[in-house]
């Protein structure tokens, strides 16, 4: 027999590795040389370049297109020059908030073992600032201070020139503060139902805090305080009512008109919790009362004319626990210590007697004792006024002089 040809090594089995085989071209020309059978270098290279131009060609495309596309750039978005905002008109909410900022305070207060913040506002160029009587109580007395922190971010320390708990007004005083901006006063006998308001002060500690709203009622007889024992920080308002926005902090802040005048001292709320005034910590249910700037403005004149202010009165007692319509002159039962109209006062002069009814004031109608005090409060010692009384049934118009008597 005859020997196979010899195979290559291996005995004739060749593994098959796909990783690394090489299979040649099928029908690849070859290259092409000179005439001494080495490559041509021209064509190579001719062939480089085609290569390039065609890939920067294609590049720059993709690179244009994706430009176009945003897909290189970061994103900006249009956004008005601050120097396209017009300034703020007069009138507007914004601009009333411009003008009467800078003459609106925030007072801290410190003393008898409290402490409080409320608002107030400048009302001449000597440091007088106007706000409540219940911000400043807890610095009645020796130990107490108030704090004044003005729009700027500027504070200084206040001296309390007088305070009167029955009308809730007080007026404190800074010295030594220039370039102060007083508040023009308005006429809040013009105001109007509906009018719109603009209401500013530190609710919850936040100064230069700006809300908005309307008249909501004007004449309202209000009371409010009536934490002391004694009833001695009882305050009685005939106020007006707004649906601005008001919480604790504003007392004392001013409230005012479209042209910038204050109308009104943002004094009290009414809230569902309490039923009463600011004294807690209950928000705006959209039921404000402020003191009316004519009031308040005659307060303040007293207060820092004199250091105290004086009420109007009737020189009669009522009783507190009657509760049919109207407002009873007598004391209260088990009350002997009173007397029912004061000899010589303005009510025994007009007349009145111990079991009169009064049920209104110059027409307007007074439903209780509270009421009564109110609307005599918001007349000045001296005026003249009209009540309709019932008495043993029957109606009778009683015409009387105001009295004075001084408050506290």
């Amino acid at each position: 027999m005859g020997t196979p040809p010899a195979g290559p090594p291996g005995g004739g089995l060749r593994r098959y590795d796909p990783w690394g085989a090489v299979v040649p071209p099928l029908d690849e020309p070859a290259p092409a040389t000179d005439g001494a059978g080495r490559p041509r270098r021209g064509v190579l290279i001719a062939g480089a370049v085609a290569i390039a131009l065609a890939a920067g060609l294609i590049g720059g495309g993709v690179g244009v297109y994706l430009e176009r596309e945003g897909q290189f750039s970061e994103v900006r978005l249009p956004q008005a020059a601050g120097s396209e905002r017009a300034a703020a008109e007069p009138g507007s909410i914004a601009g009333i908030a411009e003008a009467a900022l800078p003459g609106v305070v925030t007072l801290h207060v410190r003393g008898g073992g409290s402490a409080g913040t409320g608002t107030g506002f400048v009302i001449d160029d000597r440091g007088h600032i106007l706000t409540n009587a219940h911000v400043v109580r807890p610095a009645v007395g020796t130990s107490g201070s108030i704090q004044v922190t003005f729009n700027s971010g500027d504070t200084a320390s206040a001296e309390i020139v007088g305070q009167d708990a029955g009308y809730d007004l007080a007026v404190v005083k800074v010295t030594g503060v220039s370039g102060l901006t007083p508040l023009p006063l308005g006429d809040s006998d013009s105001v109007r139902v509906g009018d719109p308001v603009v209401a500013i002060g530190a609710p919850f500690d936040l100064a230069g805090t700006v809300t908005s709203g309307i008249i909501s009622a004007v004449n309202r007889p209000i009371t409010a305080g009536g934490e002391e024992s004694d009833g001695s920080d009882i305050s009685y308002v005939n106020a007006l009512q707004t649906d601005a926005p008001i919480n604790p902090g504003n007392s004392g802040g001013p409230l005012v008109d479209l042209d910038g005048r204050v109308i009104g001292i943002n004094s009290a709320i009414r809230a569902p919790e309490s039923g009463g005034a600011e004294g807690g910590q209950a928000g705006s249910v959209g039921l404000g009362f402020a003191i009316p700037i004519n009031q308040g403005k005659d307060i303040a004149e007293q207060l820092i004319n004199t250091g105290r202010a004086t009420h109007p009165v009737i020189g009669v007692t009522l009783d507190l626990s009657y509760r049919g319509t109207g407002a009873r002159i007598g004391t209260a039962a088990g009350n002997d210590s009173g007397t029912a109209v004061e000899p010589g006062g303005p009510g025994d002069l007009a007349g009145l007697r111990e079991g009169d009814v009064i049920t209104a004031v110059n027409g307007e109608r007074v439903r209780s004792g509270d009421e009564l005090i109110v609307r005599i409060r918001s007349h000045r010692p001296g005026d003249a006024l009209v009540l309709s009384v019932q008495r043993d049934g029957e109606d009778l118009e009683v015409p009387v002089t105001l009295g004075e008597a001084s408050g506290g």
